[in-house]
């Protein structure tokens, strides 16, 4: 698939110069800090060295103080607190942060995670009912809840409070609950807006161990889960997600709490000495997923707040297991979408892509979306049957607004809610016909050109003569990498194969570079996954241009740099 190159211009030069003075780094170092805001010594200092004393006051979030108050009162009257979340990693993880710390000081406490194909996500009725059943009077609603409105009313005229900590964006109306945390509440003035479900929870721990004298440094010692969340749920890896990320990140490879600790085990990740974001995404964070999508979320939270190791470690057995199951629906459903697209010349001249089949799993259809994305690139809404209904998933490209698509087909669904690139739908089956064209209408109408094709953002220029090992070693400092906190990627232009290039791989599927430039000795070695049938044309002795970013690969005890590979640019012919 064609790909645009987006190389970012150079930041202000004398800004740029300034910082290399005063720190001592390379240029292009200096520029990658400029393009994060980072304009002078104190400022890199804060950056490289994140600090846990520059987290904001907990109780500039609007309804903090209304909500410590209330479950200090709960705490005085021995009140059951049920903690509610939802079933993905950014609630479960949320919910084991709660719950842990909490039972250290009070144990009148329970917890519950809704059946995402019985009650589906946020605050169900099924679940205020179990408050009421088990003399919960109060309840801790975590990553959901803010447009429970309706949900409220019913768990008020049962007597039933909630405090909900949300990050999602609120509704037209707030509900009717004895405290409402969300920083993106148009009436909040949190200088925070982009915490995770569970970083929304950890504020309001922060403040209630404030408001009772406790130990922050308990709390602090669950940051592990935080940055779990964090990584999972894709917020931006700046302010006080990258502090409680690069906290959470180190307990997580030094000292992780006991159930963390067998999913790291399970996954075959132990020995390392820095587990980063890329290993919660693709190790830690699916393998949780999984409890929920297969099984239940409860399962995930009965890991995640184990106290016993050999507990623990079965726990996290059966939920491999149910991540094998989720790969195996995953690839199946996968390979049933493709054959349907290609089958269809119509969908394959459309926009948008929209497919529905009642017989898919509820569980992996968010999955599904995201992978026809990397392959067709349009905006793509996944939709099976559920209760009668027709539920989905939808996933979004680069810079168009999904949300705003979906909202515009509002009368035809039952529900829906989510942000920008991601969100959840359903809607009555006989609507899904209308459904789809409607949405392909408002796509075709609403999204640029270049949307369509995916776009690598380059940050900057770089000779490969200048990837030294101390250059890596001052790119190291700029993780943990996320949303507005990328992974940096360069470009070199005009480089050439050295001769030795190959394919590698069962199939020969990929390739293995070791590229020079002219005027330089500086030999780089490179791996282009899935691009082995490049070879014969680097080999053809002409100069062409690699986008990359700078990874370390370990083999046989040594540790060598090596270029990730993005893509990689020929000249058209007739180009000098």
């Amino acid at each position: 698939m064609e790909k645009r190159w987006d190389i970012k211009p150079v930041s202000d030069e004398k800004t740029i110069e300034k910082l290399v003075a005063e720190l001592h780094i390379h240029p292009v170092l200096s520029n990658l800090l400029v393009q994060r805001g980072v304009t002078n010594y104190e400022e890199a200092k804060a950056f490289f060295r994140p600090k846990l004393t520059d987290l904001h006051n907990p109780f500039l979030m609007k309804d903090m103080e209304e909500g410590v108050h209330r479950l200090d009162m709960a705490f005085s009257r021995n009140e059951k607190v049920l903690i509610y979340g939802d079933y993905d990693v950014d609630g479960t993880t949320s919910v084991a942060l709660v719950y842990s710390f909490l039972k250290l000081h009070y144990s009148n406490l329970d917890y519950y995670i809704p059946d995402r194909y019985n009650e589906g996500y946020g605050i169900s009725l099924k679940g205020i009912d179990y408050a009421a059943e088990t003399g919960a009077s109060l309840v801790i609603a975590l990553d959901c809840g803010i447009k429970a409105v309706d949900k409220m009313v019913y768990a008020r005229d049962k007597n039933i409070d909630f405090i909900i900590c949300d990050h999602h964006t609120p509704g037209d109306t707030l509900p009717d609950v004895a405290a409402c945390l969300d920083p993106k509440r148009e009436d909040c003035n949190y200088p925070d807006k982009d915490l995770s479900g569970c970083g929304v929870g950890f504020k309001f721990l922060q403040g209630f161990c404030r408001y009772r004298d406790y130990k922050e440094s308990q709390l602090l010692d669950l940051l592990d889960l935080v940055a779990v969340s964090i990584a999972s749920d894709i917020v931006p890896l700046v302010g006080e997600n990258r502090i409680m990320a690069y906290y959470g990140l180190q307990k997580l490879s030094k000292n992780p709490s006991i159930g963390l600790h067998s999913i790291i085990k399970i996954a075959g990740i132990e020995d390392k000495d820095d587990i980063n974001i890329s290993d919660i995404v693709f190790k830690i964070g699916p393998r949780i997923n999984a409890a929920g999508r297969i099984e239940s979320g409860r399962d995930a939270v009965e890991l995640l707040v184990s106290e016993e190791h050999d507990i623990a470690y079965h726990r996290s057995k059966e939920i491999d297991k149910s991540n094998d199951t989720r790969k195996g629906l995953d690839r199946n459903i996968t390979d049933e979408a493709f054959n349907l697209i290609a089958n269809d010349k119509e969908q394959l001249k459309k926009k948008s892509t929209v497919l529905y089949n009642p017989d898919w799993h509820k569980g992996v259809i968010g999955i599904v979306a995201s992978r026809l994305i990397e392959t067709f690139y349009k905006p793509t809404v996944i939709l099976t049957e559920s209760k009668g209904l027709a539920t989905g998933s939808a996933r979004s490209v680069d810079g168009f607004d999904l949300y705003k698509a979906i909202d515009s087909c509002s009368d035809l669904l039952e529900n829906f809610g989510g942000h920008m690139y991601a969100a959840g739908l359903t809607m009555k089956i006989e609507n899904v016909p209308e459904f789809m064209e409607r949405f392909e209408k408002i796509v075709s109408e609403t999204i640029l050109p270049e949307q369509l094709i995916p776009q690598i953002d380059i940050d900057s220029v770089l000779h490969l003569k200048d990837i030294t090992p101390k250059f890596f070693r001052i790119l190291k400092q700029f993780r943990p990498f996320g949303p507005e906190n990328m992974n940096p990627v360069f470009v070199t232009k005009n480089v050439f194969d050295y001769g030795t290039s190959k394919q590698v791989g069962k199939e020969k599927e990929h390739l293995k570079v070791e590229l020079i430039e002219e005027r330089s000795a500086a030999i780089k070695r490179g791996i282009f996954f899935s691009r082995g049938d490049l070879l014969e044309q680097i080999k053809r002795k002409g100069p062409f241009d690699v986008c990359y970013s700078v990874e370390e690969n370990n083999f046989n005890g040594a540790t060598t740099l090596q270029l990730m590979i993005k893509d990689i640019r020929f000249p058209e012919k007739g180009e000098d």
